[in-house]
């Protein structure tokens, strides 16, 4: 009898197709179905998708239309007693300081653009928590039985974070406008160019966070972790506040901060307001801190990622 050399994905003559298992060589093997079981546990629980909104909203709602800078540079500026300034002068004058400030004429939509960056770090930051109760469920170890490769697990996991954050700005932005937005300078093509770069941050996010979470076993590690950088990235950025008005040692990390270039290019694609870089070094910057995040998330979940 002579040897029969069988290509893959392909069955002997007689065989039946039904008992032959085909085990797909592709790194991508398993990937949509580990993304889509991840996708799972957020689209058939609403309740998750609700609690994930609540405080965004909450700033867009109460930060953002209580810290009325408008009313203060038009009636408290140059509402001098003694001084009888006609209202439409006073108007101009504190809308030229608000576009000087803040590159808009109100102070909630330049925070409604820094709320679509912190819901995408919002969500990127709990990303690793997904694989801690797998391992501790014991779920991890099942996948790894399987000829799904390592990079893939982690990779699902990103692409699911991706997703998620991408469509909770998306909702967060449309509450935005029911709330007085500004959508003069609003374009679709800008509206994409702000969500392709919205998934770019939390592209990288999410790789960073599951790089901190692939050994831990312990939910309380990750909850310490997210803690302690949540509050430095988002004021360490241009979300709330210009970094004009901060420190210069507050400035340089605002420089090198991603959240500020992804929340400087949705400023200047939907409220045409001047940018602290040009779109192309913004979007690159963002590209490089994807890419070099998501590959060394990939590489350390061959070495990390064990059993």
């Amino acid at each position: 009898m002579t040897a029969e050399t069988i290509s893959p994905g392909t069955v002997p003559a007689g065989q039946d197709r039904s008992n032959s298992t085909i085990i797909s060589s592709s790194p991508y093997h398993g990937l949509w179905a580990l993304t889509n079981r991840e996708l799972k546990k957020w689209y058939k629980n609403p309740v998750i998708l609700l609690l994930s909104l609540i405080q965004p909203v909450l700033w867009l709602g109460l930060f953002g239309k209580a810290m009325n800078f408008g009313a203060v540079f038009t009636d408290g500026a140059f509402n001098i007693p003694g001084l009888n300034i006609p209202k439409e002068i006073i108007n101009q004058l504190g809308n030229m300081l608000m576009l000087n400030v803040f590159g808009t004429s109100d102070y909630f939509s330049f925070l409604a653009v820094g709320m679509l960056s912190f819901i995408v770090i919002f969500t990127a930051m709990f990303s690793g928590m997904s694989i801690v109760w797998d391992r501790r469920l014991g779920t991890l170890n099942k996948v790894m039985s399987t000829p799904v490769a390592r990079g893939s697990i982690v990779m699902s996991k990103i692409l699911s974070s991706v997703i998620r954050s991408v469509v909770q700005a998306a909702i967060i932005l449309l509450l935005a406008v029911l709330f007085g937005m500004s959508t003069s300078s609003m374009t679709v093509l800008g509206v994409l160019g702000a969500f392709f770069s919205l998934a770019l941050l939390s592209f990288g996010f999410s790789s960073i966070f599951l790089m901190l979470a692939l050994r831990s076993t312990n939910q309380n590690t990750q909850m310490a972790i997210v803690n302690l950088l949540n509050l430095p990235l988002l004021f360490g950025s241009n979300a709330l506040f210009p970094a004009s008005f901060m420190p210069e040692w507050l400035q340089a990390f605002v420089k090198v901060n991603p959240i500020s270039y992804a929340t400087d290019i949705g400023r200047q694609l939907l409220l045409g307001s001047g940018g602290m870089a040009s779109l192309a070094f913004d979007f690159a910057y963002l590209a490089a801190f994807a890419a070099v995040f998501s590959a060394v998330g990939i590489v350390l979940s061959w070495r990390l990622l064990t059993k």
